[in-house]
């Protein structure tokens, strides 16, 4: 017979929230860059205004996450004097 192989289990998550949110989705090996953090952003769109989005980045020869990080980054710049 063959030998059962061990199940890895999900990673565990870090005891403190802050490092494990800011911590950065790197692959093992890739080089450290201090300018290559990025957070995952999700929200919910109706299908006509996620049409007409995908049609204006297209038109503007751009990826869909470059031209909102565009519009976001324009929208709330780091200047803002909000920061806390």
């Amino acid at each position: 017979m063959t030998e059962r192989q061990l199940k890895r289990g999900f990673a565990s998550r870090p005891g403190d929230a802050e490092s494990w949110i800011k911590a950065p989705d790197m692959p093992a090996g890739a080089p450290a860059k201090v300018d290559a953090f990025t957070a995952r952003l999700t929200i919910d769109v109706t299908p006509g205004l996620r049409g007409r989005i995908k049609v204006a980045a297209f038109r503007g020869g751009v990826t869909v996450a470059d031209m909102l990080r565009e519009l976001l980054a324009r929208e709330f710049p780091e200047d803002s004097g909000d920061a806390s």
